[in-house]
């Protein structure tokens, strides 16, 4: 009998903004779910968990964006701190996944939907933890 793997959730860890993706019980297919806006390291952190206790994943994938020579840079470094920070409240697995290139991917994907206005930040960050999750995805049926 095959177990189901659950939902997993994506989190596209910006300095200003977090996108949040979400994937299916069967984990085919990644759904952008919202943007969290990351002002006040407190409320994200409590926002995050929300999520997390509202949606139930099994799996946490968080969007590293290492260099295009694959280094962890400044921001690559920045983004594992805060993950690891959310880790040690979080009681739910967290799993890394190269997201070079992902936000280039987010626009061009808006852009063919002819998304505008001033909405469209927000949308790249969804969009973005979207195309990390279910890259991860595709990864992991392979």
């Amino acid at each position: 009998m095959n177990e189901r793997p659950g939902r997993a959730l994506g989190l596209d860890l910006g300095s200003h903004r977090i996108g949040v993706a979400i994937s299916d019980d069967a984990r085919t297919v990644a759904t952008p779910l919202e943007v969290v806006q990351a002002s006040d390291r407190q409320a994200t952190d409590r926002r995050i968990a929300e999520i997390v206790a509202e949606w139930e994943p099994s799996i946490i994938v968080v969007g590293v964006p290492l260099q295009l020579d694959g280094q962890a840079g400044t921001a690559a470094r920045r983004t594992l701190k805060t993950a690891n920070r959310l880790r040690a409240t979080i009681s739910v697995p967290f799993v890394t996944y190269d997201e070079r290139l992902t936000t280039v991917t987010a626009h061009r994907s808006l852009d063919e939907q002819n998304v505008r206005g001033v909405n469209r930040r927000d949308m790249v960050d969804m969009v973005a933890a979207q195309v990390i999750l279910q890259g991860w995805m595709d990864k992991e049926r392979t």
